[in-house]
């Protein structure tokens, strides 16, 4: 009898302690802020996402602090951008957590690119061509019509780490391509009636090829000569002259870049400047990728119309 009752004192100490470990949620760690507002989609409860990166910070460039280490060690699934948006500095990070689970090939590693359909890939680089990613344009979030191949890529790495809760992501994902796919069709409208098929516009970067593709802009120039350049003199006043004459209707660039030379260009040209929210987070207002777009759009519409965005 007494044997019987302490073993039946230590199940019941160690009982909430397995049921508590079998109920920990997830710990998913993305490189973008887009990356993990789809993880909480697609994981619900069953998750925590943490990006390492803030959504008004240029994803090229983050510095490593050891923070993200120690979130790295303890994740359960890394999710990149891919395409080598992160390569300089992702990467190291990733070694250096010591983290079995989430190196590239491990069932914890995911990269979002995997389904998706990529532009842009150079059939040569060189170093003339300035950063040319050599897999492909990684600016992809830009179409939301992506955020559906994203979301199918979060979803297997979590049923890989995870296959009891397979019915659960795959219910939770079918819910935000139903969703995202609802809320394509009225962007869709909102473009038609901007006028953007058809339009001409200069951007800063090269960052916005998909979200062009996806409605019919037609990306004319750009403020960097070449990706990650900083233009020179002789360059913006040829672009101010091409933009003079050429229709450009709107100047387009990231929050995360200088804005004195194209606040200069649109000056001289009087093409208005929109400075677009490349990811979420890039404002506290921008809590999901539904977010992201509608606020696009609302300021791209105040640019077009004269307003200030």
């Amino acid at each position: 009898m007494l044997r019987t009752l302490i073993l039946l004192g230590v199940l019941l100490v160690l009982a909430p302690r397995a049921h508590a470990g079998a109920t920990k949620p997830l710990s998913v760690v993305t490189t973008t802020e887009d990356l993990a507002a789809i993880a909480r989609e697609v994981g619900g409860n069953r998750v925590t996402a943490v990006s390492l990166s803030k959504g008004y910070q240029d994803p090229h460039f983050v510095d490593g602090k050891p923070s993200y280490l120690v979130q790295l060690q303890h994740a359960d699934l890394f999710v990149e951008v891919g395409r080598e948006l992160e390569v300089g500095w992702a990467p190291g990070l990733v070694s250096g957590a010591r983290n079995a689970k989430i190196l590239p090939g491990a069932p914890g590693h995911v990269d979002a690119s995997a389904q998706v359909a990529v532009i842009e890939v150079p059939s040569q680089v060189s170093r003339s061509q300035g950063d040319v990613h050599p897999f492909g344009n990684p600016h992809y979030n830009l179409d939301p019509a992506n955020g559906l191949p994203m979301a199918r890529a979060i979803r297997d790495g979590l049923i890989r780490i995870s296959p009891a809760d397979a019915a659960l992501f795959n219910a939770r994902c079918a819910d935000f391509e139903k969703r995202l796919t609802g809320r394509l069709a009225g962007w869709k409208q909102q473009a038609q009636a901007l006028g953007l098929p058809g339009m001409k516009v200069v951007t800063y970067h090269r960052s916005w090829s998909y979200f062009a593709k996806a409605y019919g802009l037609q990306v004319v120039d750009f403020v960097e000569p070449r990706p990650g350049i900083p233009p020179s003199p002789n360059h913006v006043q040829d672009l101010v002259n091409e933009m003079k004459t050429g229709g450009v209707r709107i100047l387009i660039m990231e929050p995360f870049f200088d804005p004195r030379i194209p606040q200069k260009v649109s000056r001289d040209t009087g093409v208005p400047l929109a400075v677009l929210p490349t990811s979420v987070g890039a404002e506290d207002s921008i809590k999901t990728y539904f977010d992201l777009f509608d606020r696009m759009f609302a300021e791209l519409g105040v640019a077009l119309k004269g307003g200030k965005a």
